[in-house]
């Protein structure tokens, strides 16, 4: 897809929404206060991916795009691989993806990764 113009963007409360349906925990709020706790967020990865109307693909994108810090912070892949106790391999299949669809950017000279400011 790349070099084909696509981009998804989704708003904090959209995002919010599906989460809330399924996880009855608080949604992404939820899931990013256990961000620094790795077994409320194993805990709750857990209960979520349980549902059968929950894609558990989705659920780890949208928690590595939640390691991210609001302020425009950049990440290594194996940063995020730590915190979220993946494989650096599989994190940085998740990462390539959202880089491809623009919400993820990275820095040429220090191929960490961040999430594109708003304006």
């Amino acid at each position: 897809m790349t070099g084909s113009g696509i981009k998804i963007e989704l708003t904090t409360a959209q995002v919010d929404r599906v989460l809330r349906r399924d996880a009855g925990s608080g949604g992404l709020p939820g899931l990013l206060r256990g961000l620094g706790d790795r077994e409320a967020l194993s805990s709750t990865y857990r209960a979520l991916s349980q549902s059968t109307r929950v894609s558990r693909s989705l659920l780890l994108g949208l928690l590595v795009l939640a390691c991210f810090p609001p302020d425009g912070g950049a990440l290594a892949v194996s940063e995020v691989a730590a915190r979220l106790d993946m494989s650096p391999s599989t994190t940085h299949r998740y990462m390539t993806t959202l880089l491809a669809v623009g919400l993820l950017e990275q820095d040429p000279r220090t191929r960490r990764y961040r999430v594109p400011l708003a304006g």
